[in-house]
């Protein structure tokens, strides 16, 4: 690539990044719903033909927040892996992972839970946005397959689970739930002598219940 040529991909990239934040800016700010491509043009001080340059639709634009979303929980989920020693250990500190990134990016954990709503597209194929949302997608679980793989070896994990990326998407679908009754329905479970940080907890015994092996503590 010459100069001048990688000195256009760099403006281009520079341009795409700055849309991409001034959309989670406004994302934080005001709730997704209220986003608009204008306010995302505006935020970027840019024109609202040059954000449509990159992003065809806010649709798109989801996708690269989403990604991003992802990227950050999947270096969290890898970190606490990284501080864990058995299998049992790295999936139960991945869950408590995935429960405090809710709290500190909770725009993120939305983006997360927007994209688990959409329907791929099936008349078209997808688009290079949305490839890229679902390439990190299948990296963050991945993390979590590995972890399931060491517990299953050093045996605090049962070997009974059958496939794991099924196993691994069963765990993101229950603990994904749980967090977002624990987002929502504070005060209804206050009202049964519930609290949010009792749902959580048990909601890890029972995760580290269902998946103990024979060797677990």
């Amino acid at each position: 690539m010459s100069y001048i040529a990688e000195r256009r991909q760099e403006e281009k990239d520079r341009r795409r990044i700055e849309i991409v934040e001034a959309a989670e800016t406004l994302y934080k700010e005001v709730g997704w719903d209220a986003v608009t491509m204008e306010s995302v043009a505006k935020r970027a001080r840019l024109s609202r033909a040059l954000v449509y340059v990159y992003f065809k639709d806010k649709k798109e634009l989801h996708f690269a927040i989403a990604a991003r979303a992802l990227e950050t929980l999947q270096r969290r989920f890898e970190e606490a892996s990284e501080r864990s020693k058995t299998g049992l250990e790295k999936i139960v500190a991945i869950g408590r992972a995935y429960m405090a990134y809710s709290q500190e990016f909770p725009f993120y954990f939305d983006a997360c839970a927007r994209l688990e709503l959409h329907a791929p597209v099936t008349t078209n194929s997808p688009s290079e946005q949305e490839l890229a949302c679902l390439g990190v997608g299948r990296q963050v679980h991945e993390v979590v397959v590995s972890a399931l793989m060491l517990g299953q070896e050093d045996g605090t994990i049962r070997s009974d689970l059958g496939d794991l990326a099924v196993t691994s998407r069963v765990l993101w679908g229950f603990t994904h739930g749980i967090i977002q009754i624990a987002m929502t329905k504070g005060e209804p479970l206050a009202q049964v002598g519930i609290s949010v940080p009792q749902l959580t907890q048990h909601a890890i015994e029972l995760i580290r219940g269902m998946l103990a092996g024979p060797k677990a503590d």
